[in-house]
Formats: structure tokens, sequence, C-alpha cells
């Protein structure tokens, strides 16, 4: 064990309190509460006299109970073994106990309070070794997805979710349209004190050491980089663009994928940027502007409306389609307890439904990009088969899955389908 570790009453307090505003009482927990990613930023603006170190603990904590509430409630005293529940009867002082078995399994040595009297590190300790060989509980997922994972994944989804409940690394892409991936690396060193190293996977990504608030950067608020998963960077090259083409990203939500297609394309053709989220769009503008890109058009689309103004129009088409996100889990830990196989099965038919209709954008001779950040089979490879069984015009070029495993990233799909006539 680590020395005792200093906790403060109001640091402890901005925990509960993220934590209780995370989820609902009396459902499911995080059921359908707001987003922890929301949450905290929220609770460090309002408490603007913490520190770097105050808000670190703050932010570490609620995400990590946040991810292990399965776990640290079938290690706490007074949850059921395993419960992903919480009731509307869960008191503040059984939140903080939990929040004391959290930092035991970081290795802290609790002070002497109240709600820590009575919980011992060799016991939690011990009944964790005890719970190894029940991966719902260890890996604290709910029943169904486990289950659902193992179907899917076999083997593969041990390793899967262990990546998954690791945290996620903090990825910037390079805006080559306004600086050098090697200048940027100088100047946030000299400048920021950041360290920053590439990847084999994008040839535009900087991964760095230690967490930053990066959007409070000069070197962001000038569009030299925007903040963007190196999976994530292994999309729009996958689209094979170049300069000149006419290209369509269907589902752009804020844009990140359409920043970088506009780079690939070193600023010259078009790129039109879709939507049914005016916010989203809205946000993208705003990185339009900052990015210096000039040939981003957003569109609003309505909700179920028909293509046919597009049709025959794109020489590329991005479909990076809704999904259940399960790819992205350790940046948004919290989607896996609002998440539902109910919600996945509707994801599902949507994606076939943008699949098909949107694919008629496509020229012949064009090319498109199916994509998701989801590991299960069913939503990526399943409905690539399905597609080209009832599309003999299109052919299967490539497809590509990074693995939070294998790959260290965030888990995406893609592939690459060439219309022909």
């Amino acid at each position: 064990m680590q020395k005792p570790i200093k906790l403060h009453r109001p640091l402890v307090n901005g925990v509960v309190s993220a934590i209780r505003q995370t989820c609902l009482s009396g459902r499911q927990v995080f059921g359908k509460g707001k987003y922890a990613d929301k949450v905290v930023p929220k609770l460090l603006q309002a408490n603007k006299k913490w520190g770097s170190r105050d808000r670190s603990f703050v932010a570490e904590n609620v995400y990590e109970m946040v991810r292990w509430w399965r776990l640290l409630s079938a290690l706490s005293r007074q949850s059921a073994v395993g419960s992903p529940t919480v009731d509307s009867s869960l008191k503040d002082e059984e939140i903080i106990e939990m929040l004391g078995v959290n930092l035991i399994l970081k290795g802290f040595e609790l002070p002497e309070w109240e709600e820590f009297a009575g919980l011992d590190a060799a016991t939690v300790l011990e009944k964790k070794k005890e719970l190894e060989s029940n991966r719902k509980v260890i890996q604290s997922i709910p029943d169904w997805l486990d289950e659902m994972g193992a179907a899917e994944l076999g083997d593969r989804w041990d390793e899967e979710i262990a990546a998954l409940n690791k945290p996620a690394p903090l990825a910037l892409r390079v805006n080559t349209l306004r600086t050098s991936k090697k200048w940027l690396v100088e100047k946030l060193a000299e400048k920021n004190n950041w360290r920053a190293t590439g990847s084999s996977l994008s040839r535009t990504a900087l991964v760095l050491q230690k967490r930053r608030n990066v959007t409070s950067s000069y070197f962001y608020k000038k569009g030299h980089f925007e903040v963007q998963d190196v999976g994530s960077q292994c999309i729009a090259p996958f689209l094979q663009v170049k300069p000149g083409m006419a290209v369509i990203d269907a589902c752009a939500g804020a844009g990140g994928k359409s920043l970088h297609l506009a780079v690939l394309m070193k600023n010259t053709g078009q790129i039109l940027a879709l939507d049914t989220e005016p916010h989203k769009l809205v946000e993208l503008q705003k990185r339009i502007v900052r990015n210096r890109t000039k040939i981003i058009q957003t569109q609003l689309v309505a909700p179920n409306r028909h293509m046919n103004m597009f049709t025959n129009s794109a020489d590329r088409l991005l479909l990076d389609v809704p999904c259940s996100g399960l790819g992205r889990l350790r940046r948004s830990p919290d989607t896996k307890w609002k998440l539902t196989p109910a919600f996945i099965e509707k994801v599902k038919i949507k994606q076939a439904e943008i699949f098909q209709e949107y694919s008629g954008m496509l020229k012949a001779g064009g090319k498109l990009v199916y994509a998701t950040c989801s590991i299960l089979p069913s939503e990526n490879e399943k409905q690539v088969e399905r597609f080209l069984a009832n599309n003999k015009n299109f052919k299967l070029e490539d497809e590509r899955f990074i693995s939070p495993a294998k790959d260290g990233f965030d888990g995406y799909y893609m592939a690459r389908i060439g219309r022909f006539k």
C-alpha cells in the first residue's frame, strides 16, 4: 500500500455529486442520467478554486467509478454482489465507501474516516481475487453485454473487453494545412511542455504522454491540430480521396472526418457534410473556420428524408453510420450502462437503411467507406455482407478493423466498397 491519501471533503463531495448526476435513482446505474464527459467539465468549471491535483483527483475517480461500478459494488460491504444497479436509497456515505474501494484498488491507504471504518484492504483484495473468474463482474459489464460479446467475438471477447476498460490515450491529429508534424511536436514541447509521440497507424497522429487541457492551447485555437483518436484517423485515408473530387460525408456529426478529408484533398475539390442534428453542424462550422478549410459545405437533412437530390453525385462517399459505440468504451465508460440489447437491434436496422439508401449517392466508378466505432460483427462485416448480397453492382475492395486489444486505441471497423456500374 502507498502512504495514506489525503482526502478533502469538498473533493469527495464533488465526486459524489457527479456520480449522482450520471445516474437516475431507482433505475439501472447511469441508466438515463447525464454522461460523465458532460458532468465532469461542468463540475470543474463550477469549482475554479480547485488546483490541478484536485481537479485530476475528481475527474479520475468519477470516470473510474463509472467504469468499475459493478466491481466496486461487489467489493463494497453494503451492495449486493456484482449488482449493476443503484436504488434511490443509496446514501452518500455508501457512495463514499465505494470511492474508498476504488482507492484501495489503486494502492492507497485510506484515512480514518467514518465512511471507511471496517473497510479492510486485505479483505477487499482477497474478495477481488475470488471474483477473477467471473468476467462480467471483474470487467464490470452488464450480463447481456457479456453474453453478446462472447457470442459475437468468441475468444477475442476476453482481450477486447479488458482493453476497453483501460483509460484512453489522448490523441491529436495534425492539421497539415496549417503546420507540419515535426514543427508541432517541437512547439508543444517548447511552449506547453507537452511530450507527444507518433503512431504507426496514422501519419498525422500525435499521442500525448499525459492528459492535458488541449483546447486551451494556442496551437489548438489556431487550428494546428484537432483532438481525434488514432483509430478514427484511419478512416479518412481509407476512402482514398484525391484533390478535386466531389465527396459526401453523409453522417458527418461535428465533422472530424470531414476536416481530415479536406487535408487529404489539399483543400481542393468539394466536401458536402450532411447531418440530421443542427448543433453538430454548428460546431463543424466553427471548426472549419479554425482549421482554415475552404472546401467543406454543410447541409442539414431531415430524419428519414430521401436522398434523391444527391443521387450519382459523389466520387467518394463516407458512411460513418450510427452504432452502439462499443469501440469507444474507454473514453465513454457509461455507454455500457446506458445501452440495451433493444437499442442495438434498432441501430442495426438504421445502419442497413442508411447503407442501402445513401449508397445511391455514389457515381459509377466511385468508392464508399462504411464505418462504425463498434467491435461487433453484426454491426460491421455482417452488414457489409448483407448489402453486397443485395447490390450486385458493388464490390468489396478492402476492410480493416482497429482493435483496442491489438492496436491500443478505440475500436473501429471500415470497409471500402467500389461501385462498378
